[in-house]
């Protein structure tokens, strides 16, 4: 199976430039530059004209919900989201029922990927305070890391021993993702809450209970421990302008061992949001301030943001009822990021070169996927084709996550996803999806 794609711009390792692409045999057989047609015989033929083709997004942090909380969302639902959106590979985090802490559970979640993931897929592995021996067992080239919950409220996971800490940041040599609050202080901040305004305090009070401090806090432990132990550390979505300064920028050939992510919800959302859109923006760590949320759009560019990811994170919308104590923390965000991220092109706050550097190229690298993230001749075929000046709105009808909702809902996009390519297959053509599609299991460098 041949497809050749035309006329497009081609946006690859900091460079945007018109031509064509062929894809054969799920691969990317040819990269061609300038507006000469190219001599080949090609089952399918789209003409891209006015569009911006890039590498397929990578999101570093995904919570799909299977196996355990699947009336919330599903690996077969939420990946018919991921490729709407123009998403062609997710790494799944560990806190499902049953939780990701074992290698059976592990194993079995792998197999139901197989089974219902309509785009490429992989899986991190849990850690709690007494299972850090397993890590040795992993096969590297299956996984991107391990996730360590510094401070959670999700369940049993939190590792809050310093022998336990300190042992994982010694003896891990995978990726660190680390869920970076501190749960002392945000219980202390609750209790006080709850005492001025009571049991559950509106959800304006959120970002001032799991506050700036109880990020700050937990991400400068988790630093000071990777920079002792010389540990390859990634803190998931940091929200605070003060969290920022304690990495090291990523300059152009030089990953630092240290690194950040943000996460679409806070580039997009601040304080000032929770008026209209109320426990829809709940999440954890909070959605902060608007400075907070400048200082990371900044970080975008200067380097102290790694990856940008989504910790799409679907409730149904009865378990987002209540306030700071009562309503459910996450958001369903990946069908939306890529046109999320592009319309912050519009505003200028960065290039469409840094958004597929952010969301495409520094995931493969940071986490060693293998032929992927890039357009590249010989890497697997994913990628998207985006049509920029396209006005849209998000309305119910087009969502595509099982819980039926976004907090995007009524908000215009001017890019819109035209086509996705998840392995050389055609699996979103113009809203016709392809339901019989299945990915692949990401592979990692060892």
């Amino acid at each position: 199976m041949k497809t050749l794609i035309i006329h497009t711009i081609i946006v690859n390792e900091g460079c945007a430039v018109r031509g064509s692409l062929l894809i054969e045999d799920g691969l990317i057989a040819d990269v061609m530059a300038g507006d000469a047609l190219p001599d080949v015989q090609a089952d399918e033929v789209i003409d891209a004209e006015g569009c911006w083709l890039l590498p397929g997004v990578i999101d570093d942090h995904v919570h799909f919900r299977e196996p355990g909380l699947t009336q919330k969302a599903d690996i077969d639902t939420e990946s018919r989201a991921a490729a709407y959106g123009g998403v062609t590979s997710y790494f799944d985090m560990p806190n499902t029922l049953p939780q990701t802490t074992t290698l059976k559970a592990l194993q079995e979640k792998f197999d139901m990927a197989a089974r219902k993931s309509h785009v490429n897929y992989s899986f991190f592995f849990g850690l709690t305070n007494n299972n850090a021996h397993l890590v040795q067992q992993l096969d590297r080239t299956q996984v991107p890391g391990v996730k360590l919950f510094m401070g959670s409220s999700t369940g049993n996971m939190l590792v809050d021993r310093r022998g336990a800490l300190e042992d994982i940041f010694a003896h891990i040599d995978l990726p660190i993702m680390a869920h970076c609050e501190d749960t002392q202080i945000i219980n202390d901040n609750m209790k006080a809450a709850k005492e001025q305004y009571g049991d559950d305090p509106d959800v304006a009070y959120h970002p001032l209970i799991r506050s700036e401090e109880a990020c700050y806090r937990s991400t400068a432990l988790a630093v000071e421990l990777a920079r002792k132990h010389h540990a390859r550390l990634h803190v998931a979505h940091v929200t605070t302008a003060r969290e920022l300064k304690l990495f090291e920028p990523w300059t152009d050939g030089k990953m630092p061992r240290i690194t950040a992510e943000a996460v679409v919800a806070h580039l997009c959302f601040c304080n000032d949001d929770y008026t209209q859109l109320g426990t829809r923006i709940k999440c954890n760590p909070a959605v902060k301030t608007k400075a907070d949320r400048d200082a990371l759009r900044l970080a975008l560019t200067d380097g102290h943001i790694a990856v940008v990811g989504t910790d799409h994170a679907p409730h149904l919308l009865k378990d987002k009822e209540g306030g700071c104590a009562r309503a459910a923390s996450g958001m369903p965000m990946l069908q939306f990021s890529l046109v999320a991220m592009l319309q912050l092109v519009d505003e200028g706050v960065l290039t469409v070169e840094r958004v597929v550097e952010l969301m495409c190229h520094r995931p493969a690298l940071l986490f060693g996927v293998k032929e992927r993230g890039f357009v590249r001749k010989g890497y697997h075929a994913d990628l998207v084709i985006v049509r920029p000046n396209t006005r849209w709105t998000v309305t119910p009808e087009v969502i595509q996550s099982k819980c039926g909702w976004s907090p995007m809902e009524g908000r215009e996009f001017h890019w819109q996803v035209e086509h996705t390519f998840c392995n050389g297959h055609h699996i979103y053509n113009k809203g016709v999806f392809d339901d019989a599609s299945r990915g692949e299991a990401v592979q990692f460098n060892s």
